[in-house]
């Protein structure tokens, strides 16, 4: 549906705008855009790269847009900003990034849609490496880079670009736009607080998991247990009555090491990534793609390979004994799962944490604090920068002091720094061999660089 068609992304560089972008543009779309982070100077490579590509970029001022063109747009991106005042002056059709995501989804014949609270990106991934590894050339819609498909040529690898007729995509419920979906295969890795009441999201996710011809239902997650009834439901899970069940998870340096059960047949799987949320995330690959019509075995094979995702337990590298990782953590159930993993291995852990935004604290705040202070062991650290903040209007009445004071108050050892060079700054002292450095957080992409720049002084000391 994309063939002949031009558009212009305004934020092309978000992690849900750039790949559909490259989808797009693969299909035959003329592309072009425009991001204020560009303008801002940040992660130029990124934008260089994008340039390569063929995509044009004008600055975020308004004079990007052009007649005949359709403008894609984050729904909550104010009227002021310069770029839709002007595509609204040429009357440019608008959609938002989940709209056109959602159209190319629903024109596929075979479209696997990954919802939840957490791990959609991994299993999305994991979905598309198994479906690839098997000769079936999916499209794949990401947030975040899948290792299995970058290199020096693809650096940017959220994307992959194959057949239009089979579409595996990440879903999101946190705006709504879950409900644009018509799936085939809908999973739903797990329900807990983050941007929706879990009333809301109750509502949301039953209606995707009713719409599919095959449900994905984690039978360990307790908020998922009104949905193990569907007529439809394929559930996976360590639970015994799972149909796709995990057993003798075993954490390893490299990894973990488990097994999975199904129709009478056990398989043993081995992960490159860390913690029993990736094997459950497993399972849920394994259950989605077998619905998609590969066997178990297959998929069990394909994931021996499957390297994971860029700033998902990524290891940036170890210097002087002390070892860098990099994590998307930033919602509750995303940091007790990450703070699980860390618990599994000795050695004590350093965290930095920056908030993805103000707003995230006051709905999510003390549900933070909880997971932190519950998570963290004795001797374990935590530095909390100031929120990520790139202008605008939003309500900075509830920053980090309120987060820090929460998690200390629960037990945790944890302190407010407002810069992140302050929290880097102080790990650094702190760190010995041994130790692990985590960075968390979620809307920034130079916190990987932040991370980076931490391993390069630690070599030097």
């Amino acid at each position: 549906m994309a063939e002949n068609k031009s558009y212009f992304f305004c934020g092309i560089g978000g992690s849900g705008m750039l790949p559909l972008a490259m989808i797009v543009a693969a299909r035959g779309a003329a592309v072009s855009g425009s991001d204020r982070s560009r303008d801002q100077g940040r992660t130029p490579g990124k934008f260089a790269w994008l340039e390569g590509q063929g995509i044009a970029f004008y600055p975020q001022d308004g004079s990007g847009p052009k007649a005949g063109q359709i403008l894609v747009a984050s729904a909550a991106i104010e009227d002021s900003v310069p770029d839709i005042a002007a595509a609204n002056a040429l009357g440019l059709p608008r959609m938002t990034r989940a709209d056109l995501n959602a159209a190319l989804f629903n024109a596929a014949n075979n479209a696997i849609g990954v919802g939840g609270t957490s791990g959609k990106s991994t299993v999305t991934g994991m979905i598309g490496w198994i479906l690839e590894s098997t000769g079936k050339k999916p499209t794949v819609m990401n947030g975040a880079v899948m290792r299995n498909f970058a290199g020096d040529d693809r650096p940017f690898a959220s994307a992959l670009v194959g057949d239009a007729a089979i579409y595996v995509s990440e879903v999101d419920e946190s705006d709504g736009s879950i409900a644009l979906y018509e799936p085939d295969v809908a999973v739903v890795t797990n329900i807990s607080l983050d941007h929706k009441s879990l009333e809301e999201l109750h509502v949301l996710f039953a209606d995707f998991l009713r719409k599919a011809r095959v449900a994905i239902v984690n039978a360990d997650d307790e908020e998922s247990t009104p949905f193990l009834s569907l007529d439809n439901a394929l559930t996976f899970g360590f639970r015994g009555d799972a149909d796709v069940r995990g057993s003798d998870f075993e954490a390893l340096p490299d990894g973990c090491r488990f097994a999975v059960h199904a129709g009478g047949t056990a398989w043993q799987v081995k992960l490159r990534m860390p913690g029993r949320h990736n094997a459950a995330n497993a399972l849920a690959a394994i259950a989605a793609a077998h619905a998609a019509g590969t066997t178990v075995a297959q998929a069990v094979e394909a994931l021996a390979d499957f390297a994971g995702l860029a700033r998902r337990y990524e290891v940036l590298g170890q210097a002087n004994g002390v070892t860098v990782i990099d994590d998307f953590a930033h919602n509750p159930d995303k940091v007790a799962a990450t703070l699980a993993a860390v618990a599994e291995l000795p050695g004590r852990a350093l965290l930095f944490f920056q908030p993805h935004g103000y707003g995230p604290l006051r709905q999510m705040g003390k549900e933070l604090a909880t997971s932190f202070a519950k998570g963290m062991r004795d001797g374990d650290r935590l530095y909390v920068s100031d929120p990520v903040y790139f202008g605008g209007t939003v309500d900075r009445s509830i920053g980090s002091e309120a987060l820090v004071a929460d998690i200390v108050a629960g037990g945790g050892d944890a302190m407010h720094l407002a810069t992140r060079a302050a929290c880097g700054a102080a790990m650094l002292d702190e760190a010995k061999a041994g130790d692990r450095i985590l960075i968390l957080g979620a809307r920034d992409d130079t916190l990987t660089e932040f991370g980076r720049e931490l391993l390069e002084k630690l070599a030097r000391a």
